[in-house]
């Protein structure tokens, strides 16, 4: 094992001399965790701006709003496979030059949207935003593990990952004011504005970073078939379906079952997203005290919101506590599961933040399905008592059987 780790004994087997495993730094490099930050906000940015541009976009290309809705789909499709292959298939190069050509990727991805003559071209180029926005996401907590030391390694991701909560906040209003402001065009046109912004200081910020333990395919299935990995990715799929299932009917949810007009639904949305980038950076505190905690806890108060909501009377001012807990909680979710998982194979960093990628995308997809069904057949009350068990349930499956890996609870 010792000799592995050294990185100095040839492999007889492959004739190749192992990669080497470099020690975390000494003092943390926060200029460049701050630059994944921006990479993360841009390309999840970049994700949702088709959602607030619907319209106009269909207009001018001459095709119905439900074929441009498919380039949603379409960027969460391609960022699954590049989550699942991007360690494998780039595991002999400088981890600074993948990340940055994923941003690059960004950028060639927005500007050709802007300049996109018909349908064909920005599907095209929304697969292009996925291949780098699943990429970048699932080597993010892995190189927060080589920016910072190991007892930084949570704030460090709590901070990559509030680029996806500032996103969620801002990428639909302010591209539908924008859009309506200067066209949609001009939308994606300062999208790589902010991409170009993101290259150069990572160009800046961003060390060399030679590749460790090279990945191949095989190495997926030996990250899944490790018995703590396996069982946590359970509990994490119960946590995003749970989740998804409500926040997909959080609208209909607050208009019949709180009453609200929309000026507060507005109002409510905007502090649950507000809510959510401070949990994410909360998280990160959280994480040092306790990680199994951590992970627990964010669902039995995401669940307890849900029912909360569904079974008390209909009150404005506890709706509004509700839903901003809510927030709070699910801002730690993805900063809890991807260090969890970079944690349980450190050794594999990359491969199972890969994973973690797919299975959030499998979350989001299973969620909304099976919420649709639950909504279809009992409302949206059903929807809202059901799933919050749920989340409690996977709270307890959590605290039960998710063992604390490393040094972390």
């Amino acid at each position: 094992m010792s000799s592995n780790l050294s990185g100095t004994a040839p492999d007889s087997r492959t004739n190749r001399a192992p990669a080497t495993v470099v020690p975390p730094p000494v003092e943390p490099k926060w200029m460049a965790v701050m630059s994944l930050a921006l990479g993360v906000f841009g390309l999840l940015t970049a994700e949702y701006l088709p959602a607030s541009l619907l319209t106009p976009i269909a207009e001018d290309l001459g095709v119905s709003e439900a074929l441009v809705g498919q380039a949603v789909t379409v960027t969460a499709g391609a960022a699954v496979v590049s989550g699942l292959l991007t360690a494998s298939l780039t595991r002999r190069i400088d981890r600074r030059v993948v990340l940055l050509g994923f941003t690059v990727l960004m950028i060639v991805s927005n500007s050709l949207v802007a300049l996109a003559p018909n349908m064909f071209v920005l599907l095209a180029m929304r697969i292009l935003l996925g291949v780098a926005l699943g990429g970048f996401w699932s080597m993010a907590a892995a190189t927060a593990m080589r920016l910072v030391p190991a007892p930084l390694i949570p704030r460090a991701v709590s901070i990559i990952f509030s680029g996806i909560a500032v996103a969620t906040i801002v990428a639909v209003p302010l591209g539908s004011y924008l859009g309506d402001l200067a066209g949609w065009r001009s939308v994606f046109w300062a999208a790589t504005a902010l991409g170009v912004v993101t290259l150069v200081l990572q160009l800046f910020a961003l060390p060399r970073m030679t590749p460790q333990n090279a990945a191949r395919l095989k190495t997926l299935w030996s990250v899944l078939i490790h018995p703590s990995f396996a069982i946590g990715i359970v509990g994490m799929l119960l946590v995003h379906v749970g989740h998804y299932a409500l926040f997909t009917y959080i609208r209909p949810a607050l208009e019949t079952m709180v009453d609200v007009d929309t000026s507060t639904l507005a109002a409510l949305l905007f502090a649950f997203g507000v809510a959510n980038l401070v949990g994410t950076l909360a998280a990160g505190w959280l994480l040092q005290l306790s990680l199994r905690l951590t992970l627990a806890l964010m669902p039995l108060l995401i669940g307890i919101a849900a029912l909360g909501l569904a079974l008390l009377p209909a009150n404005q001012g506890m709706s509004a506590t509700l839903v901003v807990v809510w927030g709070l909680a699910f801002g730690g979710v993805s900063v809890a599961w991807s260090n969890w998982a970079t944690l349980t194979v450190p050794d594999k960093a990359e491969s199972a933040g890969g994973i973690v990628v797919v299975g959030v995308q499998s979350g989001i997809a299973a969620g909304a399905g099976v919420g649709g069904a639950t909504f279809g057949l009992g409302g949206v009350v059903a929807v809202f008592w059901i799933f919050g068990v749920v989340l409690i349930a996977s709270a307890l499956f959590i605290t039960l059987s998710v063992k604390n890996p490393g040094r972390h609870g």
